[in-house]
């Protein structure tokens, strides 16, 4: 039996899946529709060019998928509660890590505790940093966090030769980072593509990671998480790289654009989510506001600028 599954073959699962296979370990990746893959070892449609180990198993079987210990769930966010909800009868004991960042839209619920409230036998865990799912599967090095009541065991289980791993206990911070910083990619693209300039967008992360620390804080993370690889790491690859699929959104967003078909954008959900959160709290999200106000089209690029630059001077 494979020690680790990973539900979900988009670019990212399936990156993982490569990386812990290369290794020598049995890995099992489960797609809703494996399609050509088990016969192409390769997955042609998320990520071309990076052929299969021979240790990883592709199977369109959850009943298979889920009889390892360890479950990496690479679903998208939104779609992880109906998920589980409908699978409790392969779900119940295992380990499982969410390797999604957001915050779910309905419920305001991050990962784990969606794990905790529809799984309540199971280990919940998270898995998050900065890392481009093509960068993974091509051997390039990677650190990201891993986060769990008890971290050390599955630090050791998932570190590849090409993932490093630091284990951490505080959950939510390292959850929170992982989603709050794809908002923040969203404002600093919508600026680059807009032609307000590279100091623009350093302000933009800069007061947007003091946003992320608000919001986390309120929400009861250890504020030393958010300058971690999850926090302050994710947040400047995703806020400097077309790879990032929240700034290449925010970029054709800037540009006037629509941005491309199919793609999952968790930030576009997350700065909702977090939105309507944070003004139940008393919690001051401007940015996050704003890209709410532009991603629904409320107002334009010019006039969010003049929202931002005419709030009210204060202290840093």
């Amino acid at each position: 039996m494979s020690e680790i599954s990973v539900l979900g073959a988009g670019a990212f699962g399936t990156a993982l899946a490569i990386s812990l296979a290369r290794d020598g370990r049995d890995v099992i990746l489960w797609a809703r529709d494996p399609g050509d893959m088990q016969t192409t070892r390769e997955n042609t449609r998320r990520l071309p060019g990076h052929r299969f180990p021979d240790t990883l198993t592709v199977t369109g079987d959850l009943a298979t998928a889920t009889q390892a210990p360890i479950l990496l769930l690479a679903l998208p966010l939104q779609q992880m509660a109906p998920f589980l909800e409908a699978q409790r009868e392969h779900i119940t004991t295992q380990t499982l890590v969410s390797c999604s960042k957001g915050v779910d839209m309905g419920s305001g619920r991050g990962p784990t505790q969606i794990i905790a409230d529809t799984c309540p036998e199971a280990t919940p865990a998270v898995l998050s940093g900065p890392s481009f799912a093509v960068d993974i599967a091509a051997g390039l090095p990677t650190a990201l966090t891993i986060a769990a009541a008890d971290p050390e065991p599955l630090q050791h289980a998932l570190t590849t030769s090409n993932i490093r791993l630091y284990r951490a206990t505080d959950m939510i911070g390292v959850e929170l980072g992982g989603a709050l910083k794809n908002v923040v990619a969203i404002a600093c693209g919508i600026a680059m593509g807009a032609g307000l300039g590279e100091s623009a967008r350093a302000a933009l992360m800069t007061r947007g990671y003091a946003e992320m620390n608000r919001f986390a804080r309120a929400r009861g993370a250890v504020p030393e998480t958010l300058a971690g690889l999850s926090g302050f790491g994710d947040l400047a690859l995703t806020c400097t790289s077309e790879k990032s699929r929240n700034y290449a959104y925010g970029v054709a967003l800037g540009h006037g654009e629509a941005p491309p078909a199919g793609v999952t954008v968790e930030g576009r959900s997350t700065a909702k989510a977090v939105s309507v959160a944070a003004q139940k709290a008393g919690i001051d999200m401007p940015i996050a506001n704003i890209v709410v106000a532009l991603v629904d089209g409320q107002v334009t690029v010019s006039k969010a600028v003049d929202i931002l630059l005419s709030r009210p001077l204060k202290e840093e």
